[in-house]
């Protein structure tokens, strides 16, 4: 298990040093706290990599490029998952304006509260 771990935390730094275009896009609008909350990109929560997460919100943020609708069922499996271990999924489509993206966000922190006290769960 430590193992497993070790590769997925080696493969999100990759990840994080190569980032997609519109993954680039969206990091320079949520770095910095800049919607009151912190984020995190390339995160690693269980056994997943999410493009973005604010834990104190425990918000996740999943940037779709065009092989994601190859991965409609892989996708809704995760989705779920992170969902019970009480975290709120945000899909944003990789050719999105980066404000309409901004906007989606935005508008799921002011529903989850971003002063959550809630610990920083992970699913198994």
């Amino acid at each position: 298990m430590v193992a497993r771990a070790q590769l997925l935390s080696d493969h999100a730094r990759k990840m994080r040093c190569s980032p997609t275009p519109s993954e680039e896009r969206l990091w320079q609008r949520l770095k910095g706290s800049q919607l009151g909350v912190g984020f995190r990109r390339q995160h690693v929560l269980g056994s997943y990599i999410v493009d973005f997460a604010a834990p104190k919100a425990r918000l996740v943020v999943e940037v779709d490029g065009g092989y994601h609708a190859e991965r409609v069922g892989a996708d809704a499996k995760r989705d779920a998952r992170l969902e019970r271990a009480g975290w709120r999924i945000v899909r944003v489509a990789s050719d999105e304006p980066v404000e309409a993206a901004v906007a989606k966000i935005a508008a799921a922190l002011v529903h989850v509260g971003t002063t959550s006290s809630a610990s920083c769960g992970v699913p198994n």
